[in-house]
């Protein structure tokens, strides 16, 4: 069992150059900086091809050769990110982190995530050089610095860091694993309330293996995460900071190709975090987090920077970053066994899903049918009143209400609201009046009809639905159109898409529980697939991904690692194309996480320019009652920005009233 658990070595993308010659390096860097302007291609080829012990012997033989300092010098001909990071390059790596925990605690403000991703990372002899730079680059004492700008637990937590003892990665109390599982356990999740001293003491002391060991033990006890139980019981710049030790001892190379993915996404670029982790991974591990980064994200990180940065800054991160692994298909060793481990994670989490939508209190079908007509009756609309009660009751509230105003008004209500609403306010309105049936099968009509025919929309309906919920869409498609959704489906697709979503569309997914033997012979299957020639690669993916039970796939999956040395999502990315590999695609990412799933859904239709209302509205009325809290959490947890910022800032435009914006909002809940 430790054998599997051994230190793997990660790989670097700088290493010593070959016939390295220091004074020539000098001279070299010299003659790129004399004169009117400095060639910056010379100096970013140089720097960035020379390992960091090299560099400090060219710093040297500079200082001999010229009496100056090189690293003045560069300061003096470069400016901005540029200079930032060739600068930080010449700095030897204990230097580099003292200055940036200098730069993250001076001033008004603390950058803790600075704070936090440095000394979480960092091993005991990094932490113990940190330190002794530290005190020779600013004669001041770290932690003492440390305690006069942080606080409470968080604080606690950062000093015992600082101490540079956590336990090697060769010891391990085998009898002790269980008892510390436990005592995490009680510490949070069985108990009101929590003991901090008790998490603090275990995790920042145990030795990374034996932590490990710990968390597996820890997740068969709680039936969740070590990670979940932290996010659940504690708060503020201390969960922060407890979830990126928990990272570190389960990953390194993943915990940084998170914080790389978060520097680059969105609305501008956090260069300092940028910089600050391709200087200090690019001789340590630069490999390892290239590969989790395109394990989490399905892209590749030298692609990310690509579109992120630009000029001279652009070429010395891409330099640092060594290749493009979005033509790679093999794993790893680090990476295939990060990826093992979160398949088996998701097979064994049991996870609790939360709408943000529940039924009213003290609900009155008949005084909110008589509200509602009162709200459209006469000059102008209510819509207020229509939000406040539409977006308040639960599906099954609504259908009553439907029921109640034609009974006692002789109206239809749906009639009524469409009269009276308009735009994406009443496309919102009346699909949360329908029964989910019913919507389902409005957004698959509306998917299929006009000129074009949104497959993305028919792929995530379909994906995601279980069989209950398919089979009651086909049949309100069939009431309401008149035609099998079957039939509509193979009009308006072909090939093998067709298929597939034909397939799904049956309601016939198994829905057993794993069954491992199975398993292994399905994941043997899909990968015998993946290297015959014989051209039924989407055959064989379909008979497995379309038919069998999302539990099962689970585990099909994690054993497809194991199996191939391959990435399942990798390779349907380069072995399929268009419909089929979004389809497929959509089926692995479900099975891995459908809150996750609708998470990126949501931030892509809302990302960019212009939002994809049809998808927002599909996704917030269909979830609202069944995982939107979840989903919520995921979209805070990948994208670092809550669902609400996002709607509020992003349906801003076009929406003149703000009632269109107000009702999402209601739906998504709350902040995080």
């Amino acid at each position: 069992m430790l054998e599997d658990r051994k230190k793997y070595l990660g790989k670097s993308t700088v290493a010593d150059h070959p016939d390295f010659d220091a004074g020539s390096d000098a001279e070299a860097l010299y003659d790129a900086m004399k004169g009117f302007g400095s060639d910056k291609e010379a100096i970013l080829e140089l720097i960035a091809s020379r390992s960091n012990a090299q560099r400090q012997e060219i710093r040297a033989a500079y200082k001999s050769q010229f009496g100056k300092d090189l690293i003045d010098d560069l300061k003096y001909e470069l400016t901005g990110k540029f200079e930032r990071l060739i600068v930080g390059l010449m700095r030897p790596p204990a230097y580099h982190d003292a200055k940036e925990i200098k730069d993250a605690i001076k001033g008004a403000g603390t950058d803790e995530k600075c704070l936090i991703e440095i000394l979480a990372s960092r091993t005991n002899e990094q932490i113990h050089n940190l330190v002794a730079a530290y005190k020779d680059a600013y004669d001041r004492d770290l932690e003492e610095d440390v305690i006069g700008d942080t606080s409470g637990h968080f604080k606690k937590m950062l000093v015992v860091l600082l101490q540079g003892t956590r336990e090697e990665d060769d010891v391990v109390s085998e009898d002790l694993v269980e008892q510390d599982a436990q005592d995490l356990y009680d510490a949070g999740e069985a108990q009101w309330g929590t003991d901090e001293a008790k998490f603090i003491m275990l995790l920042g002391n145990r030795s990374v293996t034996h932590l490990q060991l710990v968390f597996d033990e820890y997740q068969k006890i709680a039936e969740k995460s070590i990670e979940d139980s932290i996010k659940s019981e504690l708060s503020g710049d201390f969960e922060t900071l407890m979830l990126a030790v928990v990272q570190c001892i389960r990953s390194k190379p993943m915990f940084f190709a998170r914080r790389l993915y978060k520097s680059m996404k969105g609305l501008g670029t956090a260069d300092n975090t940028l910089i600050r982790i391709m200087v200090c991974r690019s001789e340590i591990d630069m490999l390892d987090i290239r590969e989790c980064f395109r394990l989490r994200y399905e892209k590749s990180l030298y692609n990310m920077i690509q579109d992120d940065t630009s000029g001279d800054y652009k070429r010395t991160l891409l330099k640092l970053c060594g290749g493009d692994d979005d033509i790679a298909g093999e794993f790893f060793p680090e990476a295939a066994q990060i990826a093992y481990k979160m398949w088996e994670i998701s097979a064994m989490t049991k996870v609790q899903l939360r709408g943000t939508v529940r039924p009213y209190q003290n609900f009155d079908p008949a005084s909110d049918a008589q509200a509602l007509r009162k709200a459209m009756k006469g000059f102008g609309t209510d819509e207020d009143t229509i939000i406040d009660i539409v977006a308040n009751r639960s599906n099954a509230q609504r259908q009553e209400i439907r029921q109640t105003f034609k009974s006692l008004l002789g109206r239809d209500l749906m009639a009524d609201l469409k009269s009276e609403l308009s735009k994406n306010l009443e496309r919102l309105i009346l699909g949360l009046m329908m029964t989910p049936a019913e919507f389902d099968a409005k957004m698959m009509k509306k998917a299929m009809e006009g000129a074009g025919t949104d497959e993305h929309a028919l792929i995530e309906i379909l994906v995601t639905r279980n069989n209950q919920e398919i089979q009651e869409m086909c049949s309100a498609y069939q009431n309401a159109y008149k035609k099998s959704l079957e039939d509509a489906i193979a009009s308006e697709t072909s090939g093998h898409f067709k298929r597939i979503l034909i397939s799904l569309a049956q309601g016939t997914r198994e829905e057993d529980p794993a069954d491992m033997a199975r398993a292994l012979e399905d994941a043997q299957e899909l990968a015998d697939a993946c290297n015959a020639d014989s051209g039924d690669l989407e055959d064989r993916f379909m008979s497995i991904l379309c038919t069998r039970s999302f539990p099962h796939l689970r585990r099909v999956f994690q054993e497809f690692v194991r199996c191939s040395n391959k990435d399942i999502e990798q390779i349907i990315k380069k072995e399929m194309s268009g419909d089929i590999k979004n389809a497929m695609f959509a089926i692995v990412r479900s099975v891995k996480n459908q809150p996750s799933y609708f998470a990126d859904r949501l931030y892509k239709a809302m990302k960019g320019l212009g939002t994809d209302d049809r998808a927002l509205i599909r996704i917030m009325v269909s979830r609202s009652e069944i995982d939107l809290f979840n989903i919520r959490k995921e979209f805070k947890e990948t994208h670092d920005a809550s669902l609400h910022e996002f709607i509020q800032v992003e349906t801003f435009v076009g929406d003149t009233s703000g009632d269109y914006r107000k009702i999402l909002l209601i739906l998504c809940g709350g902040e995080d």
